[in-house]
């Protein structure tokens, strides 16, 4: 059942793999952040800051880019992290990004099923929960039925999600050219504050490199798909920006921009098309995480401390332990309530994983290891600053509790794991 090396799988092609990234980018927060963009840039201000800030993590994806071409194993920042840092380092950020990864994948599938729960004919608070629970379940079951399969089902809901965003701009194109003209917006202070909305939307393009051990060609696919899923989500976002912008003239106050941008230039059917790709986008991103957040756990487990055998992998591809402890944890987070929002690391996770990858590139370019040279080095620097930029006015006081207790938990289990021999 088990193989010693599941690069022998390779069930991921390099387009599949640059599904994954734009699957991981394109949530839910882009149907509703042009508004709260709006609200703090006006007018062309709202597309300046889309375009700004997803050239801004160009530097980032560029990071992750260059390790994970040189990484043909599962696990992204913790791998990088390894190399870099040694175990114990690799290891708690490892730690960080799963617990991070199972919670938010936890918040989607909650929301998901809060959000269609009246069409589904679902009532009572229990109904939800327990509606929650199955969906999860549900997902868990198809990722264990193998990768070659999850690959299929991520890359048929990327497209599906992406079918109203892109109707959405050909309306535009064909029919924004009758609308008035919007107005530029003069720079301020609160441009940061709208930056900081963009670059959550932006985030999900560092997931790529942790399935990295499944792909086909990964020194060429890897880098291909980081970087080229952001490009695709600034292009994509920044059409849909200015078309919120010109359709809608009072857009900061627009609940659901997009869907009231389709409304104006495509009418009733395309609102409800786009109104309908929040759910898909959500539960594309749903199950891209149950596929992705295990990995995390099963590579941290595959360094020089074992861990209850999480590492194992099956001939399919799948970190089946891993995926079990995960999708158990998950279903009893969504089917206890609404505890998937209390426990946000978001920020955190941002700095264990983009700055740690930069912080390894560094230093690993520094030692001239793995074919870098200190020249290859130069992303590091800005990746890092996006990284405590999004900490220093990003994170709030609850995440840094609840990070430091998640390193406690980390800790404890690093010391309880035996050393190999």
């Amino acid at each position: 059942m088990w193989e010693a090396d599941t690069r022998k799988a390779r069930a991921i092609g390099p387009l599949q793999l640059l599904a994954l990234g734009v699957n991981g980018i394109v949530g839910v927060g882009i149907f509703f952040a042009p508004s709260a963009v709006a609200a703090r840039a006006p007018g062309l201000g709202t597309v300046v800051v889309f375009v700004a800030t997803g050239l801004a993590l160009v530097p980032a994806a560029l990071t992750f880019a260059a390790l994970g071409r040189r990484f043909d194993e599962d696990g992204g920042p913790v791998v990088f992290a390894r190399a870099a840092f040694g175990p114990r380092v690799s290891f708690l950020v490892g730690w960080v990004a799963y617990v991070s990864a199972f919670f938010s994948a936890a918040a989607v599938i909650a929301g998901l099923t809060r959000a269609t729960a009246p069409a589904l004919g679902i009532e009572g608070a229990a109904g939800r929960h327990a509606a929650a629970v199955l969906l999860a379940l549900a997902l868990a079951l198809v990722v264990g039925s193998g990768l070659r399969l999850s690959a299929r089902v991520w890359t048929g809901l990327t497209a599906l999600k992406l079918l109203p965003l892109l109707l959405l701009v050909v309306f535009f194109a064909a029919f924004g050219r009758g609308l008035p003209g919007a107005q530029a917006g003069a720079p301020s202070a609160s441009w940061l504050a709208a930056g900081l909305v963009v670059m959550f939307a932006f985030q999900g393009f560092e997931i790529v490199p942790v399935v990295a051990g499944q792909v086909r060609s990964s020194s060429r696919a890897v880098p291909l798909a980081t970087v080229g899923s952001l490009l695709f989500a600034i292009l994509l976002y920044s059409a849909l920006a200015l078309a919120c912008v010109v359709a809608l003239p009072a857009l900061s106050s627009s609940a659901a921009p997009l869907a009231d941008a389709a409304g104006v230039l495509g009418g009733h059917g395309l609102a409800q098309l786009v109104a309908a790709g929040t759910s898909v986008s959500a539960l594309g991103i749903a199950f891209g995480m149950m596929v992705t957040t295990p990995r995390y756990l099963s590579s941290l487990a595959a360094g020089q401390h074992h861990l209850l055998g999480l590492d194992r992998v099956t001939e399919k591809g799948v970190p089946l332990p891993a995926l079990v402890v995960t999708a158990a944890v998950v279903a009893l987070v969504v089917g206890s309530g609404e505890l998937a929002e209390l426990f946000a690391l978001s920020s955190i996770a941002v700095l264990a994983q983009y700055g740690v990858s930069a912080a390894a590139l560094f230093v690993l370019a520094r030692r001239r290891s793995l074919g870098l040279q200190p020249r290859d080095a130069w992303p590091a620097l800005p990746t890092l600053l996006v990284a405590f930029a999004l900490v220093a006015f990003g994170a709030t006081a609850r995440e840094g509790l609840v990070a430091a207790a998640t390193v406690l938990v980390g800790l404890l289990l690093l010391a309880l794991a035996r050393r190999r021999a």
